[in-house]
């Protein structure tokens, strides 16, 4: 037997090699995706414990909050009664404003209805009087959370607008959210 018999050619070796590239990259693909889809899992997991908590606090404390929702962001207030406004939550790290990953955004359905969201949160700050004649609409968050439990109905949509994926919440009036299926 002579050596050459027993060695690999070079063209075996690349097509091995070929293989083993295409096997990796299907794989470091398949679980960038996956990766995508547990982030924005994560944040409506992060969204219906906030509600959650907001909810636990309002009964507990018997205090009405607010939530209200930006174009890629979020955040909770407070109704003061004696005072008749609402206004900003000092003081609580868990209910603070929160952000949204870069490529995601919200889209806000109340009855059915889709709500035109703002890139940046409402002035919660009161008119001055010659202001006050003129406005005809005062700050009031998208959803309500009250002392006795019950909660505006919504369907919230998580959206990663990179590749249209989406998660759904949906919140009845008794303040059950969930997650929902996305319609195709």
């Amino acid at each position: 037997m002579n050596k050459q018999g027993r060695a690999f050619s070079l063209i075996e070796l690349l097509v091995v090699i070929s293989i083993i590239g295409i096997v990796m990259s299907i794989a470091l693909l398949s679980l960038g995706l996956l990766g995508d889809d547990r982030e924005l899992q994560t944040e409506g997991r992060r969204i219906v414990a906030l509600v959650q908590v907001a909810q636990d606090e309002a009964v507990m404390q018997g205090r009405d909050f607010g939530l209200e929702f930006m174009l890629n962001a979020y955040r909770f207030v407070e109704y003061d009664p004696f005072l008749n406004v609402w206004g900003e939550l000092i003081g609580d790290d868990t209910l603070r404003v929160r952000q949204l990953p870069e490529d995601f955004e919200f889209d806000l359905f109340l009855e059915g209805q889709r709500v035109l969201l703002a890139l940046d949160p409402a002035s919660l700050e009161e008119p001055d009087e010659a202001d006050r004649r003129d406005l005809t609409e005062t700050y009031a968050p998208h959803i309500l959370i009250f002392s006795s439990g019950d909660t505006t109905p919504f369907e919230l949509r998580i959206v990663r607008r990179t590749d249209d994926q989406e998660v759904v919440l949906e919140n009845n009036l008794l303040g059950d959210i969930k997650f929902a299926e996305a319609e195709e």
